[in-house]
């Protein structure tokens, strides 16, 4: 079964500074329907205005990760790591018992883009942690490239779930095959282009449940980029 959520049906806050779209329920945005799917709990589609940012906050016992999609967003959390991320750049923080963080767009005239991924942990309790790595347009041509993983394998961020996340960036009429194993489920989710997934047209900010489907057929119908999301 495959099950579209549209962009234009998901939650949305703007606050001027920050405008955010939210495929499953967050913040003042509530829904029954979707309240996360498998181990998936969060994507939040951010655009944070030039000079703002997320004033120091805290989270616990959350897997979180930020896929930078145009601009630059400045981190620092209660662990002592800052950073400048770029396009390209997928972080990991693990909030376990307990960190703050603050995120800000250290440009004084480009909006930063990104999405913000929670996923739930395999535990509570685990010791906060924190792990960036780049990836690249080339690392992504035409392909599924293995970006964050419960072991780490092939140079991917490490995350303490049953979790594979696939990015690619693809050019129009480009087909990709992705096999979910049985037992598993999967979401994907449209960064930007057009993608049909086994007959179903997806655009940007669409996102796809898909779950008792093994064989995957992810076709650009233009220049795209997507996630996929392989999940125990």
């Amino acid at each position: 079964m495959i099950e579209v959520r549209h962009a234009a049906e998901r939650g949305a806050a703007n606050f001027g500074w920050l405008d955010s779209k939210h495929t499953f329920s967050f913040g003042g945005y509530h829904d029954p329907d979707h309240m996360g799917f498998g181990n998936l709990r969060v994507i939040n589609d951010d655009r944070v205005q030039p000079g703002q940012g997320f004033d120091t906050h805290a989270h616990k016992d959350m897997e979180i990760i930020s896929y930078i999609i145009d601009g630059a967003l400045e981190h620092k959390d209660s662990m002592g790591n800052g950073a400048i991320m770029k396009r390209g750049e997928v972080q990991r923080m693990t909030a376990g018992t307990g960190v703050t963080h603050s995120e800000f767009n250290p440009s004084a005239d480009e909006v930063v883009h990104f999405l913000q991924i929670w996923i739930l942990p395999e535990k509570a309790g685990l010791a906060p942690g924190y792990e960036q790595n780049n990836f690249s347009v080339e690392d992504k041509h035409n392909k599924l490239r293995l970006v964050a993983s419960q072991t780490g394998r092939d140079g991917s961020i490490g995350v303490h779930q049953d979790v594979e996340l696939y990015a690619s960036v693809l050019d129009p009429a480009v087909t990709l095959s992705h096999q979910i194993a049985p037992g598993r489920c999967g979401w994907l989710q449209v960064v930007r282009g057009n993608v049909d997934l086994n007959g179903h047209s997806l655009g940007e900010g669409d996102g796809a449940a898909i779950s008792e489907v093994s064989d995957l057929q992810i076709n650009a119908t233009m220049e795209a980029e997507i996630l996929l999301f392989d999940m125990g």
